[in-house]
């Protein structure tokens, strides 16, 4: 039971606890319900690649096929391009080894949570809509039939070095928004998630967090409390595998799922360049709602809120009635398709971030670490080791990589 290939009553049992209904599945279900856990320890949030190849073969079959010696032609029946289904598998196979499934599944039943699939009755349908995006699998600790359930949800987001201006009125949004039954949804952050999330509670409302690491690791830790209370009464969700740390990459792909699980978002506070601008771009490449709340003109912390106002067409949000009305609109697409200045914070690919997030300053890593942790190919994991080695911002030794102090990211935010 160290490896991801198990017999249907192994896989029965290493699921039990976390799989609902697991005892009345047939074999065939056991197996496919299984090989997706697997896959989402495989895999990096948003591998549109994988999400393609697991829906056109079924889970299980998808996994048996993947291998070092696979096929070409596997991907082109699977509709993906050769070259792309290679790359993938090179992204993918490193981490095939090991016990990242039976370390994810213990995680998980100690931390009493459940996972979610498509083919569940409490999967939320609203993330189908990220496409060959969506998650192949939910973690989920708090109650899951929540993220079905048919109450409008609305996303309250905004920058973590929040002006009492706006914490204040993520409060006075969240409290009044939850007291009539809308769901908040956020990321758990500090500043204006943890604002919303509090008001919620304190409305006697529902609330869900979106984490980027698995939601045994409460991130921030400062805000273990304010998660815990969020399990109690509503959910949180990741769809990392318990036991994984949040990353800068997790963070932004995270994004895309705070965005999907509402029927709108609204931006509470946020600077020019603030992440937060990063769940905007996806709320409104899903033809979602998008509203920003304005603020004082001399505040940097406004000044991408502003931005979505005057350059996006966000709706001004100043009350709790501008959102409800906000939630009320038919979702027409809300971001211009072409010449956009926020495209930097549309969802992409950064490979950069990825080997940077897989690097320490401390300890040295061969390419092949580099490679499992990151979820890349180890030749694509050494060419961008190559460039970060001639920006100065790596160092290569007889023991493998290591970051120089100066490349870290000053912290890991939205």
């Amino acid at each position: 039971m160290t490896g991801p290939d198990l017999d249907p009553r192994s896989a029965r049992e290493a699921l039990s606890g976390i799989v609902g209904g697991v005892e009345a599945m047939s074999d065939e279900a056991v197996e496919d319900r299984y090989a997706r856990l697997v896959w989402s320890t495989l895999v990096e949030p948003g591998d549109s690649v994988a999400h393609r190849f697991v829906s056109a073969l079924g889970p299980a079959a998808a996994l048996g096929e993947l291998r070092v010696d696979m096929a070409p032609d596997v991907f082109v029946r699977a509709g993906i391009d050769a070259s792309d289904g290679d790359r993938g598998a090179r992204r993918w196979l490193p981490r095939r080894a090991g016990d990242a499934v039976r370390t994810a599944l213990e995680a998980a039943r100690r931390a009493r949570c459940v996972s979610l699939c498509p083919e569940d009755e409490h999967w939320p349908a609203r993330v189908d809509d990220l496409g060959a995006h969506a998650p192949l699998a939910l973690w989920v600790r708090g109650d899951p039939a929540l993220l079905s359930a048919p109450a409008p949800a609305l996303a309250l987001v905004g920058a973590r070095a929040a002006t009492g201006y706006g914490e204040a009125v993520a409060v006075e949004l969240g409290a009044s928004l939850a007291a009539t039954g809308i769901t908040i949804v956020s990321g758990a952050a500090y500043g204006i998630d943890g604002a919303a999330h509090r008001a919620a509670l304190g409305a006697g409302g529902t609330t869900f967090a979106l984490l980027a690491g698995g939601v045994d690791r409460p991130y921030p830790v400062g805000h273990s409390d304010l998660i815990g209370r969020i399990v109690s009464t509503g959910a949180v969700v990741s769809e990392a595998p318990c036991g994984t740390a949040p990353t800068k990459w997790r963070f932004l792909q995270r994004n895309r799922l705070i965005a999907a699980l509402s029927d709108a978002t609204v931006v509470v506070e946020a600077g020019w360049r603030s992440g937060s601008l990063n769940t905007a771009a996806h709320a409104a490449s899903l033809g979602r709602p998008l509203g920003a709340v304005p603020g004082p003109i001399t505040s940097a912390a406004s000044t991408g809120c502003h931005r979505l106002l005057r350059e996006f067409d966000a709706r001004c949000i100043t009350s709790a009635d501008d959102a409800r009305e906000l939630l009320a609109l038919d979702g027409d697409a809300l971001w211009p398709t072409s010449g956009d200045p926020l495209a930097e914070h549309r969802p992409r690919t950064d490979d950069r971030s990825r080997v940077l997030d897989a690097l320490s300053t401390r300890t040295w890593r061969t390419g092949g670490d580099i490679a499992r942790l990151a979820g890349m190919a180890q030749e694509d994991v050494e060419g961008v080791l190559g460039l970060l080695l001639l920006e100065g911002g790596v160092q290569s030794g007889s023991a493998g990589w290591r970051m120089l102090p100066r490349a870290a990211s000053p912290g890991i935010g939205r």
